[in-house]
């Protein structure tokens, strides 16, 4: 058989931006175009990498006409990680697209009426603003097709991102603007120490290596936090490696690892050994800790966070005297943001771990007014946990990306509190549910808030009262 003929498209104009953080074009037969690394105002011609019935993906192969909007990425990596997918556009223009994005979400999934769209909060930092990364070992580097094309032989060893849609292809990261720098230099250290004590880096396909994963933490407090994975690994193999790390960065508080030899990467089932330090560290917001360990979660941008929580704090415009119920409520940390303007506030969260850092860090921080409970949403949130906690004046919810389970929209209907404050961080799946809720809930304002600069991820708050 042939190959196929490539598709070219020529002289193609950008119109706009699509999920996953893809560019937006239409075709002349009405078919939508996504392109990769596009954006809107570019006048492009385009090769199809995979056709279908209602719509094209597609790469750049000449741009005739830069967008004004058009900028070079900062990152060396850009293109290849799939990290910073917005890196070749402005903030301002990022801005934009992502406001439309919610808009566009609300107007054609919810159908709803929004008295008000805020202006969304952008971030002061707009690089070096996450406080988590995790990268991966790896024995098979990805290889550039210029690699490839040379007979030269190459360094496999890698300690980056995984390359979109190659789930055992790891791209090997030497500085990432994500995080501060300090963390650049404790990965690159881990990737040449692990090559200095002939450590095996972990090849997924073959399910073997001693080194799996890095997961580097640090808060606003200062303070960091560095766990190893690793897939089979001794102690006569551990102690030498983490202890270089000790004396490398002795700056680190929480220096922790696992052993994880199970067939993926998540921690959350495996024990945790501090290897030096304590098994955790410390986030601050208005004079509140958060403890944060291993695995929790805290939201990955510390001072837009709190920017977030002051907007959550605003729309629930508290007097002291509502019952205040925090669904997905994680380490508490909305709960307890909230405490001091309301009479009780209880948080609901599946994860028993979380709830047990949730309670530390009321007692920690001398909280009496919260309380927590463990359990599925969809079957914790009941009659029976209503009528425990008495009726709710205010819900803040704030679900996962894939939004609420549909007998929670119909208990939170069911409850009819006076006002809800949903948060979350996929504006779609957000609007899917505000459909539901929209008979008996008004959207009385809305503000995005910009978590995750050049990315097109974006957190949205949607201020709900109830329909008299």
């Amino acid at each position: 058989m042939g190959r196929k003929k490539n598709i070219v498209l020529e002289h193609i104009s950008i119109s706009g931006t699509a999920a996953k953080g893809k560019a937006l074009a239409k075709h002349e037969d009405g078919r939508v175009i996504f392109i990769k690394e596009g954006v809107p105002g570019d006048l492009v011609d385009l090769r199809v990498i995979k056709k279908r019935k209602n719509y094209f993906e597609a790469e750049i192969i000449k741009l005739h006409k830069s967008a004004p909007q058009r900028i070079t990425p900062v990152c060396a990596h850009f293109g290849i990680c799939g990290g910073c997918k917005w890196q070749h556009m402005t903030y301002a223009m990022q801005l934009d697209q992502k406001q439309q994005e919610v808009i566009d979400n609300f107007e054609r999934i919810a159908k709803v009426n929004v008295s008000q769209y805020l202006p969304i909060k952008a971030a002061e930092e707009t690089f070096f603003y996450r406080n988590k990364m995790e990268y991966s070992f790896s024995d098979s580097r990805w290889l550039t097709q210029e690699e490839i094309n040379t007979e030269e032989t190459f360094e496999r060893n890698a300690l980056g991102f995984h390359v979109p849609g190659k789930w055992d292809k790891i791209v090997q990261i030497d500085k990432c603007h994500l995080q501060e720098d300090i963390t650049n230099k404790i990965r690159n250290f881990c990737k040449k120490e692990g090559e200095r004590q002939e450590l095996n880096f972990f090849n997924p396909r073959h399910q073997i290596g001693h080194l799996r994963t890095l997961m580097i933490r640090n808060s606003s407090k200062g303070h960091l936090m560095v766990l190893v994975q690793f897939f089979k690994a001794s102690k006569n193999e551990i102690d030498p490696y983490m202890q270089a790390i000790a004396d490398e960065f002795p700056q680190i508080q929480s220096l922790l690892y696992t052993v994880n030899s199970k067939a993926n990467d998540t921690i959350y089932d495996q024990e945790i050994s501090c290897y030096k330090g304590e098994a955790f560290i410390f986030e601050e917001m208005e004079g509140l800790e958060f403890r944060i360990d291993a695995k929790s979660f805290y939201q990955t941008n510390s001072k837009q966070a709190y920017e977030l929580y002051k907007i959550i704090r605003s729309f629930a415009d508290l007097n002291g005297k509502e019952v205040v119920y925090d669904l997905y409520t994680g380490t508490g940390t909305i709960a307890l943001f909230l405490a001091a303007q309301a009479k009780q506030v209880v948080g609901v969260e599946s994860v028993p771990q979380a709830i047990l850092n949730a309670k530390w860090n009321a007692d920690h921080n001398r909280v009496v007014n919260v309380c927590f409970e463990t359990g599925d949403m969809k079957k914790v949130f009941n009659d029976s946990f209503i009528d425990r906690h008495g009726k709710a004046d205010v819900v803040i919810t704030d679900p996962p990306r894939d939004g609420m389970h549909s007998d929670v929209v119909h208990q939170l209907i069911k409850l009819s509190a006076p006002k809800v404050v949903y948060v979350s961080c996929n504006s779609a799946t957000q609007a899917r549910d505000l459909a539901l809720l929209d008979p008996h809930y008004k959207i009385v304002k809305c503000q995005a808030v910009d978590m995750f600069p050049q990315t097109h991820h974006i957190e949205n708050i949607v201020h709900l009262e109830k329909r008299m």
